[in-house]
């Protein structure tokens, strides 16, 4: 059983990092990104921010060891994800910019619920 969890770990936590990759786009400010963000009404500085914070959320996410980072890490794929639905929703965006980072709070609430204990705070056992 604790080689599907890790495998399960590593599963959503890939996919968590790499959906985490736009911010790539966001910390150069690609026009294409740009743009999508304009609707928003955040001023484009705000985006180079978030981008950097996303690749930082990454790193922090994969290195080994340094648990309460990945704490705040977490905590901070969630808030920007649920920040940017709820952002979607008030320029009453299309379902899919508003469902998207809904999936991804998913993956990274399954990310962490399923990491390994040496990536915990304190090890739970089960």
């Amino acid at each position: 059983m604790e080689k599907r969890r890790l495998l399960a770990y590593w599963i959503t936590t890939g996919l968590l990092c790499f959906s985490m990759l736009g911010g790539i786009g966001q910390l150069f400010q690609v026009k294409e990104v740009v743009d999508g963000f304009i609707p928003l009404g955040y001023p484009l500085y705000f985006i180079s921010i978030i981008g950097f914070w996303k690749i930082m959320a990454i790193i922090a996410v994969l290195l080994p060891k340094l648990p309460l980072l990945k704490e705040w890490a977490y905590a901070g794929i969630i808030f920007a994800m649920t920040g940017a639905s709820i952002s979607h929703i008030s320029v009453n965006d299309s379902a899919f910019h508003i469902i998207v980072p809904l999936i991804i709070v998913g993956l990274a609430l399954s990310s962490w619920y399923l990491r390994p204990a040496t990536r915990r705070i304190v090890a739970i056992t089960n």
